[in-house]
C-alpha cells in the first residue's frame, strides 16, 4: 500500500482545478442546468463545523449533476456587513473594513483546503462597492415605484447595538445578535412594504410544498397569518361624543368571531389608540389612571404579551351594533396597536384572555354559544365553535354558519364588511449603525426626500468606531451634499440598511457573468436560465427572516422587470447541527471542534466523507473521534 499523504495529494488536485477553472458554469444555455447554492457565510474569522457540513452536502450533489451532464452554477459569497464587525472594531481598535476582509482572506483559505468545488470568478463580498451600487440600484427602483416609505413608528431597539432591530430579529424578548434585551423607541425609519406581497407570499407556499420541509412551509404560514373575518365601527355613545369634544365618532374593530358578536360585553383599547392618546392629553382621567397608561405605553409588545393582564375603565361607552346595547369602554395591555387599528370587541365566555380580564375586574360574562355535545361550563371561557343561543334572530344556528349570515347582515345593512387580515407588518430596514449600505436618500428642503442617482453611494472610511450613536451622523462632512434634482445643499440619509436586505438578492446577482456584472445587478437572460436555484442549503433558523425577504425580493423584482421568476428555491434542504457530547459546538462550553485542525490532522475528504456519511442531511449529526478515524482509514485502503 502506498503512503497516503493527503496535504500533498490534495493541493495537487486543488492547483490543478484552479489552472483549469474546472468549476466554473458554462456559457452555454443550450444544455441542461443545475443551481447549487448553500446560504453563504458570515466572515467571521474562521469556518466551524456547521459551515463544514453546509458546504459538504452542496459540493456532493454539485459534483454529482456534473458527472450527469448538467452545466452546474455553485458559487460562495459572503454576507459581510452588520454589526459583529463594529464590535471588533471597538475591541481590537481596528477598522470594520480591515476586520471583515481579513478574515474574508483567511476563510477563503480555509475553504480552498476543503477542495469545495466553488466558482472562483462569481464571487464577491456583499460590502464591496460595486454590489452596493446594484443594491442601492435596485433601493431606488422599489423607492420610485412606491415599495419604500419612511414613518415614525415605536421600534424595537437594542441598546447594545445601537440600533433598531424588525419584530423577526427579536427573539424571546433578545436581540438575535447579541441576546441582550430588546426596548421600545420611538424614531423614524424607512420600509419596505412586503404587506403588499403577503396575499401573495402566502399562495405561492403551496407550489413549495413537495420542494421544502414543511416546518418551515408552516412557519412562513404562521408568520405572514391570514385571517378573515369582519371589520365594523363601534359608535360612540351620545354622552361620550360630548365628553371627548366630540373629535370621534367611534373606531373600528376586527373579529374572526362574528358569531360571538351577542357575548360582547365590554370593548378594550390600546394604550396607544387615538381615544386614550387623547383623554391623556385633555386629563380627562384621574392621575392614578393617567399615570398608570403611561407605563402601560412604555411597555414593549413583548413585555406587554407576558405581563399581568391589566385595564382601566375609561368613562366612555360605546352602542352594540345590533342590539343598540351600552357597552363600557376599557384600555387594556393586551391591546396591541398594530393588530386590528387597537381596538377589539371582548367576549368572555368565548375567549380565553377575555374571560381572564372580565373575571379580574368582575365585568360581566354573557354565553352566546352553547357546545355542539355536553354542557356549558360558566367557569372557562369555551371558545369552540358551537350553537348560536340568545343571539337574536341568528339563535340556533351552528357557529359557521352564523359567522357569514352575520357578515352577510352587516354588509347589507352597510354596518361593516368582510375583511382579510395579517400579521405580517412591513419590514422596516433602518439601521443607525456604520458598517452597512447606506440608503440612497438625500434630503433636500427645497425637494425634500429624493432618491440617489450618484452611485453608489460609500461609507467614508475616516471614522472611530465607538459603540456611541451612528458614526455616520457624527462624520463632519460625509452626509453634507448636494440634491440630485435641483442642485441645492441637502443632507445625506445617515441610515443604513438591514442587512438581511443584502442576503434577500445574492442569489440572483450569482447569475450574472463576469464579463456583466459591472455594468448591471445581473442580467435577465441569464437569471432566466440559472433561477430558480434547484438546491438550496442552509439552517431552518433561517426559516423565516432571510426566507421570507428573499422571496419577497424575488416577487418585486419581477414586477420591477428584472426577472421572470416568481419564486427564488426550488428545493430547500435545512440541515442538522453538528453536536458534541449531545450539544450544539459551542466556545463557551468547551465541544468545538476546529476545521483546519481535522484537514491538517487527517485531510479534507477525511473531514467531508464523516460528515457525508455520520448521520443524513436533515438530522443531527454528533460528532464521533472514533468515526473520523475510522473514515481517514477507509481512504487510506483506497490509496
Amino acid at each position: 500500500m502506498r503512503e497516503y499523504i493527503p496535504k500533498k495529494i490534495e493541493s495537487k488536485w486543488q492547483a490543478k482545478w484552479q489552472e483549469d477553472g474546472a468549476f466554473e458554469p458554462l456559457a452555454d444555455k443550450t444544455l441542461p442546468k443545475k443551481y447549487i447554492l448553500s446560504m453563504f457565510p458570515y466572515p467571521s474569522g474562521r469556518i466551524h463545523m456547521g459551515h463544514v457540513r453546509n458546504y459538504t452536502i452542496g459540493d456532493a450533489i454539485a459534483r454529482h449533476f456534473r458527472t450527469q451532464g448538467y452545466n452546474v452554477l455553485h458559487p460562495i459569497g459572503w454576507d459581510s456587513f452588520g454589526m459583529p464587525a463594529e464590535n471588533a472594531a471597538i475591541k481590537h481598535h481596528t477598522h470594520p473594513k480591515k476586520w471583515t476582509y481579513e478574515n474574508i482572506a483567511y476563510m477563503q483559505g480555509e475553504l480552498n483546503a476543503l477542495g469545495l468545488s466553488f466558482s472562483k470568478n462569481r464571487e464577491f463580498a456583499t460590502s464591496d462597492p460595486l454590489y452596493t451600487k446594484h443594491e442601492q440600484e435596485l433601493f431606488t427602483q422599489m423607492y420610485k415605484k412606491g415599495l419604500v416609505y419612511k414613518k415614525d413608528a415605536v421600534l424595537n431597539w437594542c441598546e447594545e447595538c445601537q440600533t433598531v432591530l424588525a419584530n423577526e430579529q427579536v427573539e424571546e424578548g433578545c436581540c438575535w445578535r447579541c441576546n441582550n434585551l430588546v426596548t421600545q423607541k420611538q424614531m423614524p425609519g424607512y420600509y419596505f412594504k412586503i404587506t403588499a406581497y403577503a396575499k401573495e407570499l402566502l399562495e405561492d407556499l403551496k407550489p413549495l410544498k413537495d420542494g421544502w420541509p414543511s416546518q418551515v412551509l408552516t412557519m412562513q404560514e404562521n408568520w405572514i397569518g391570514q385571517s378573515e373575518g369582519l371589520s365594523f365601527e363601534f359608535k360612540l355613545s351620545e354622552e361620550s361624543r360630548e365628553k371627548l369634544g366630540r373629535n370621534f365618532n367611534g373606531y373600528e374593530v376586527f373579529t374572526t368571531r362574528p358569531d360571538t358578536l351577542y357575548g360582547v360585553t365590554y370593548s378594550a383599547l390600546a394604550p396607544e389608540h387615538p381615544i386614550v392618546k387623547y383623554m391623556l392629553e385633555k386629563k380627562l382621567l384621574d392621575d392614578k389612571t393617567h399615570e398608570a397608561i403611561k407605563n402601560m405605553q412604555r411597555l414593549s409588545n413583548i413585555d406587554k404579551q407576558s405581563a399581568k393582564k391589566e385595564g382601566f375603565a375609561l368613562g366612555i361607552d360605546v352602542l352594540h351594533p345590533l342590539t343598540g346595547e351600552v357597552v363600557p369602554v376599557w384600555v387594556a395591555n393586551f391591546v396591541l396597536i398594530e393588530y386590528g387599528g387597537g381596538a377589539v370587541m371582548a367576549v368572555p365566555a368565548h375567549d380565553e384572555r377575555d374571560f381572564e380580564f372580565a373575571h379580574q375586574y368582575s365585568l360581566p360574562i354573557r354565553q352566546s354559544i352553547t357546545p355542539m355535545d355536553g354542557e356549558y361550563n360558566p367557569n372557562e371561557a369555551m371558545c369552540e365553535y358551537g350553537i348560536m343561543v340568545d343571539s337574536g334572530v341568528f339563535t340556533g344556528l351552528e357557529s359557521i354558519e352564523g359567522k357569514d349570515k352575520i357578515i352577510s347582515h352587516f354588509e347589507e345593512q352597510k354596518l361593516g364588511k368582510i375583511v382579510i387580515n395579517y400579521k405580517l407588518r412591513d419590514w422596516g430596514i433602518s439601521r443607525q449603525r456604520y458598517w452597512g449600505a447606506p440608503i440612497p436618500i438625500v434630503h433636500c428642503k427645497t425637494c425634500g426626500s429624493v432618491a440617489e442617482n450618484r452611485l453608489p453611494v460609500t461609507l467614508p472610511e475616516d471614522v472611530e468606531i465607538t459603540g456611541e450613536g451612528n458614526p455616520l451622523v457624527a462624520h463632519p462632512t460625509w452626509k453634507y451634499t448636494t440634491c440630485p434634482k435641483c442642485g441645492e445643499a441637502a443632507l445625506r440619509e445617515t441610515d443604513t440598511m438591514d442587512t438581511f436586505v443584502q442576503s434577500s438578492w445574492y442569489f440572483l446577482r450569482f447569475t450574472c457573468p463576469p464579463a456583466l456584472q459591472e455594468k448591471v445587478a445581473f442580467d435577465k437572460e441569464w437569471a432566466a436560465y440559472w433561477m430558480s436555484v434547484d438546491q438550496y442549503i442552509g439552517g431552518i433558523e433561517h426559516a423565516i427572516l432571510h426566507l421570507l425577504y428573499a422571496r419577497f425580493f424575488t416577487k418585486v423584482l419581477r414586477d420591477l422587470g428584472y426577472t421572470s421568476h416568481n419564486e427564488p428555491f426550488e428545493n430547500l434542504l435545512t440541515q442538522g447541527m453538528v453536536l458534541k457530547d449531545g450539544s450544539k459546538m459551542s466556545k463557551s462550553k468547551g465541544n468545538t471542534v476546529d476545521p483546519d485542525e481535522i484537514v491538517a490532522k487527517y485531510g479534507a475528504d477525511t473531514a467531508r466523507l464523516f460528515i457525508l456519511f455520520a448521520a443524513p442531511p436533515q438530522k443531527e449529526l454528533e460528532w464521533n473521534d472514533s468515526a473520523v478515524e475510522g473514515a481517514y482509514k477507509y481512504i487510506r485502503r483506497l490509496v
